[in-house]
């Protein structure tokens, strides 16, 4: 610095204190070319010309205390030019050319302009301000020089959201005072009157020093005296006017005010920094608290579905039959109300889960943050694996119920039919071991032996009749035992007594004919009549006890085929009654015969045929009765015919309809498949179009809903094939599913395109440069890039990856021929951590919206951690930590408390108790990489 002392020894120095300087350079702004224009034809007013004289040498003398002097008279003491110089020597801290020391008025003029031309090359316009009239002590020259000096480094430099000069001060007031009641700060002279705007300023900064509520409007002298005492004692503002020189003037002089509180401006304008960076950092919490919500929904949504398909799996899994058809048709409603009810809702609930983690990851990327990675066990791909386990375990479920029922009504079928097999046969064998062990043989006539024989051999030959039945009854019991049916032990235990009596029957036989054939010389006579009417009459009436088993016989069909063959079968039966009568009647006339030939020769019956039970009367009555059964069989196969009837139009419904909403389906699929693909209009043209879709989509579901009732109606008939469509409802619930999964996650691609878009600033057509880049090399259509390919993209779009970096200097179609002309290859180690990037998960594939994150990315800049650890590092005044106590008076209540939560100890050598390391904090933000 020019030792401007020994230039001149009459100088008077005051005392050194701290205070502020302004620094030098740039242009002035528009504030300061209006403020150029200054008025040299008028007159100051008195009282402006007196609040500018004072406040202006204070304002002089605030900075030349620091080189240890001061002026008394504004415009007697810058007339010789040596203190102007020191002045601006302090507030630009530059040096300014060596003054003149001599005490001429040449000398003098001389020091002026080296000052003037200073201030002139900071690129300040000094309009008609000449050195001859500040050394004559032109005051208001001097005042206006001055005001320009004031203005060039105090307040051009003063900048609030782009404004700057005038405007940025008063904005800047405004934010400060706005709290506070009765301040309205809209300018520089009547809105300061009352002094409340002055300790607002204060008390803003500096609460501890102004008890604001006790200040009255209608004091204004009190409350200016109390602001700019407070200033000058604790702020180091010397006091640049006196009260009452603001409140006896009609209207303040605007800059002395300006002036004035410029100063002020200056004093906080740490606290300024301080506020730009607590604004920051609420930004990067309020986005982190977002995130960190929807990754709380996100963790609740897995892990309840997760829950619910652990739930239902080992349900699907459970294949235990059960013992009755009622049980296992209560099953099969219950699956069916699982695949109406309870699986449809966490369908939904899957792929919103997805297009919430999609979402969630692309807020990630664009807020420069690191992927969000799902506890142990909640990742999407463990919720598909579990969906697969259970769509796995779910599979061949309903068909394997239905085969059970089907098993079950065969069973129930077989031990209807053993039963009733069994009864006949219990019912037959009924005294037959009582008869045979009979000795009436002891005690008969040879006539009588002879009788007992034949009638032993009609009971032979009735009991050969009879094995077929038994061998028919053990077969039931073998099957119902192989099919596991669930009363088998008393089927077998009836089963073992019909044997074991069988057996003993056939011993008795045996033991019975030895004892007859042993008197059979003494036995001679023997009705043959009687003989032949046995022969015939027993095996007629096994014939029409098995033609009523068989026409009270169950039967279960499920075609109109099977039924038409048991018509068929049934009419054949009847087509041989005429032959049976003709047999029943040739037996009676056996019977008639021998009645005849015993009147007829005065031989007296005994009683009944002595060689058989079947009488004519049995006969007769039992051929009614199947004669009986017979319209009855008739009319239960008709009515059968008529369900299968109705069956048949119930699948010719079902397919009908099967058959139209099925390849509905398949078209949107290929025609959503197109959209994604195709690039026609805007992004927001693309959405709308979807969004249409959807609700075409969406307006279809009625079709869906008929098709389940004829689905419903079908089931309820238990109809288990459908020849006349190739479409099961199965089938068109899966396509339904994945028809709405796949436009409601197409939707939210083109929503994601769009959210990168309009965060990254990337224009629509960037964007379509993009799609038409992506969709050029996508040659198969397929929605994702290749390895080649993508490299082949990145090239096309200009995009140097040998430097990581793109060219910025040409378009892609120059840089495209500058690559073919100079033989360019891309490096392996750069692209391959580009594909790093793009393809985390090494599929081999880059998807549409990896190649958008990448693109924008590498276009657009974003906040970092540095930034955060910088803004944090504000707050705590240059310190390596923060304290709570730091965070609760900078930040707002909820995000100081999120921070100290967070932040772990800091654990420095410098480290003070309750210190929080916030560096730490701001890398777990972004990541490690940043740093």
């Amino acid at each position: 610095m020019v030792d401007y002392h020994a230039a001149n020894q009459s100088y008077q120095y005051g005392p050194s204190s701290a205070g502020n300087g302004a620094g030098g350079g740039g242009g002035m702004g528009d504030y300061m070319a209006q403020e150029d224009d200054w008025d040299r034809d008028l007159l100051l007013d008195p009282a402006w010309e007196k609040q500018q004289r004072k406040t202006f040498t204070a304002w002089c003398n605030s900075h030349l205390r620091k080189a240890g002097t001061q002026i008394e008279n504004i415009d007697e003491d810058f007339r010789d030019g040596l203190k102007l110089m020191l002045l601006l020597e302090v507030i630009s801290g530059e040096r300014l050319p060596k003054p003149e020391r001599g005490k001429m008025r040449v000398h003098k003029i001389n020091n002026v302009n080296k000052a003037l031309d200073f201030i002139a090359s900071k690129g300040v316009k000094l309009v008609s301000i000449g050195a001859e009239e500040i050394v004559d002590g032109n005051a208001k020259m001097t005042l206006g020089m001055i005001w320009t000096i004031i203005l060039r480094f105090a307040i051009q430099d003063i900048s609030v959201e782009e404004t700057s000069a005038k405007e940025g001060l008063l904005l800047w007031c405004q934010r400060k005072t706005a709290p506070y009641k009765n301040v309205n700060v809209q300018n520089f002279h009547i809105s300061w009157k009352d002094g409340l705007a002055f300790n607002a300023l204060i008390h803003r900064h500096r609460p501890e020093l102004i008890e604001y509520d006790k200040l009255r409007k209608d004091d204004p002298v009190t409350n200016l005296n109390n602001a700019f005492e407070v200033a000058e004692k604790y702020l180091d503002i010397p006091k640049m006017l006196d009260a009452e020189d603001i409140v006896n003037t009609a209207r303040p002089d605007e800059k002395a005010i300006m002036t004035y509180v410029s100063s002020f401006y200056h004093a906080f304008s740490g606290a300024q920094k301080a506020e730009t960076a607590a604004n920051r950092i609420c930004k990067v919490l309020a986005v982190n608290q977002e995130n960190e919500h929807l990754m709380e929904d996100y963790e609740k949504l897995a892990s309840d579905l997760l829950e619910w398909i652990r739930r239902t799996i080992p349900w699907l899994e459970d294949r235990v039959p059960q013992k009755t058809i009622t049980e296992m048709q209560q099953k099969l409603e219950d699956f069916r109300d699982y695949r109406r009810v309870h699986k449809p809702p966490k369908v939904q609930e899957k792929c919103q889960l997805e297009i919430n983690f999609n979402t969630l990851q692309t807020k990630l990327r664009l807020s420069n943050r690191p992927a969000f990675m799902p506890s142990e066990g909640r990742m999407v791909s463990d919720i598909n694996n579990g969906w697969q386990h259970l769509e796995q375990a779910e599979k061949g479920y309903e068909e394997w119920l239905l085969n059970e029922i089907r098993r079950l009504e065969r069973l129930d079928h077989l031990a209807e039919k053993f039963r009733q097999k069994a009864s006949i046969h219990e019912a037959w064998t009924d005294g037959k071991e009582a008869m045979l062990k009979h000795r009436d043989y002891e005690t008969a006539t040879l006539s009588d032996i002879k009788a007992l024989i034949r009638k032993h051999e009609a009971f032979e030959s009735d009991l050969a009749a009879h094995q077929d039945r038994v061998e028919q009854i053990a077969a039931i019991a073998q099957e119902l035992n192989e099919l596991d049916y669930y009363d088998s032990h008393n089927v077998n235990t009836r089963c073992q007594k019909i044997c074991d009596q069988w057996d003993a029957l056939g011993s008795l036989t045996h033991s019975r004919r030895e004892a007859l054939e042993k008197t059979e010389k003494q036995l001679e006579t023997i009705d043959q009549l009687h003989l032949e009417y046995a022969k015939r009459a027993a095996p007629f009436n096994n014939w029409m006890e098995s033609a009523m088993e068989d026409l009270q016989d169950m039967f279960i069909v499920h075609t109109i085929e099977e039924i038409e063959g048991l018509i068929s079968a049934h009419d054949q039966f009847k087509s041989t009654l005429p032959d049976a009568d003709r047999e029943r009647e040739a037996i009676l006339a056996i019977h008639k015969e021998a009645q005849r030939i015993a009147e007829s020769n005065h031989i007296k019956l005994s009683g009944s045929n002595p060689y058989t039970t079947v009488t004519p009367q049995i006969i007769n009555s039992k051929w009614e009765k199947v004669q009986q059964l017979v319209p009855k069989r008739d009319h239960a196969l008709l009515e059968e015919q008529s369900k299968q009837q109705s069956n048949e139009h119930l699948r010719r419904q079902f397919s009908s309809q099967a058959n139209v909403v099925g390849p509905w389906i398949q078209t949107k699929m290929e025609e959503i498949g197109r959209i994604s693909i195709e690039m026609n209009g805007t992004l927001e043209d693309q959405l709308s179009h979807l969004k249409q879709y959807e609700r075409s989509i969406v307006d279809y579901k009625p079709n869906l809903d008929l098709l389940e009732q004829q689905h419903q109606l079908i089931q309820e008939a238990l109809i288990f094939d459908n020849k006349h469509t190739n479409y099961t409802m199965e089938h068109i619930r899966v396509g339904w599913e994945q028809l709405l999964t796949t436009i409601a996650r197409t939707i939210n691609e083109v929503e994601n395109q769009i959210l990168t878009r309009d965060a990254k600033g990337i224009s629509q057509e960037q964007m379509q440069e993009f799609r038409a880049s992506f969709n050029h090399f996508d040659k198969d259509h397929g929605g994702a890039l290749g390895p080649e390919e993508f490299k082949a993209c990145l090239i096309s779009l200009g995009y140097d990856v040998e430097n990581d970096r793109q060219t910025g200097s040409m378009d892609s179609d120059d840089f495209r021929a500058l690559l073919i002309s100079t033989g360019y290859s891309l490096g392996d180690a750069e692209f391959n951590r580009i594909m790093s990037v793009v393809d985390p998960n090494h599929s081999g594939l880059v998807t549409f919206q990896a190649f958008i994150d990448f693109m924008s990315r590498e276009t657009t800049d974003t906040d970092t951690a540095d930034q955060v650890i910088a803004s944090f590092k504000v707050l705590a005044g240059d310190k390596n930590f923060i304290t709570a106590e730091e965070l609760r008076r900078e930040l707002p209540p909820d995000q100081a408390e999120y921070c100290i939560a967070r932040m772990a100890p800091y654990q420095g050598p410098d480290a003070v108790p309750g210190a929080l390391d916030y560096k730490s904090f701001s890398t777990a933000l972004y990541g490690e990489s940043d740093l």
